[in-house]
């Protein structure tokens, strides 16, 4: 449906080597947009843009430190110069460092909210420029259920997702006079290597899914529709919005 098509749109997704950001990414490019992947790892990022590039998809790729200002004017500049304007940005890099916050040194704690949400925060103003100019655009931001709902060893992971949902909201409320869009999407417990450890743990596992009304954890697919949504024309009217794909977790008891 042309509503929601991407068809001649430029998205760049942060963190898109791998995982979430990876599996987003594709379902963009078959939704008809021309995605740019970025990460830290050139490595990764040559591996993720080969593998797709044997589908037919052309996916141009850019390594920078999301949490470096530099970096990132230097990398929005250079894209935007050689693929073009940034129509949709999806913030999706993140890392975990976990600990119990009185054993968590002050280095772990400032990593992850330098990545998880000073990361979205300067990524998402080296593309807003160009947004604001051009009075259009769509940011899409990825929580966490965790920005919610808190569990022991990864309160610098809950305070920056926790950040990321009212960070969208100052972004929808400072730059929707200029026609931008600036949405979250809050995963719960999905499959990625990042959770592997967790999910391969039976009593972990077993936990998640009593707790989920859906019973299992969430494919990373089940993300794909609604960014390819917030990231269409269909979302025109949805900003400041925070979204949870939880399988119904917060919904009960």
């Amino acid at each position: 449906m042309e509503l929601f098509s991407l068809k001649g749109k430029n998205a760049l997704v942060t963190g898109s080597a791998q995982g979430l950001g990876n599996t987003v990414a594709r379902g963009m490019l078959e939704a008809g947009a021309n995605v740019i992947l970025s990460d830290v790892s050139e490595k990764a990022l040559e591996k993720a843009a080969g593998e797709l590039e044997k589908e037919g998809f052309r996916v141009p790729f850019y390594v920078f430190d999301i949490s470096n200002e530099e970096q990132v004017n230097g990398a929005v500049a250079k894209m935007e110069q050689e693929v073009g304007p940034v129509d949709i940005l999806v913030n999706n890099a993140g890392i975990h460092r976990r600990n119990l916050l009185i054993d968590m040194p002050v280095e772990d704690w400032r990593k992850v909210i330098d990545v998880n949400l000073t990361g979205a925060f300067i990524v998402g103003k080296a593309v807003a420029k160009g947004m604001i100019a051009r009075k259009s655009g769509k940011i899409i931001n990825i929580s966490s259920i965790n920005a919610q709902m808190v569990r022991p060893n990864i309160g610098n992971y809950c305070a920056a997702k926790g950040g990321i949902v009212t960070l969208t909201k100052s972004m929808a409320t400072e730059w929707g006079k200029y026609n931008i869009q600036a949405n979250a999407i809050g995963p719960g417990y999905f499959l990625t290597d990042l959770t592997r450890p967790l999910s391969e743990d039976p009593e972990f596992d077993a936990w998640v899914k009593s707790e989920v009304p859906l019973c299992r954890w969430g494919d990373p697919k089940d993300l794909v529709g609604l960014a390819v949504f917030l990231a269409s024309k269909g979302s025109d009217y949805i900003s400041g919005q925070t979204i949870y794909v939880d399988g119904g977790w917060q919904a009960c008891l």
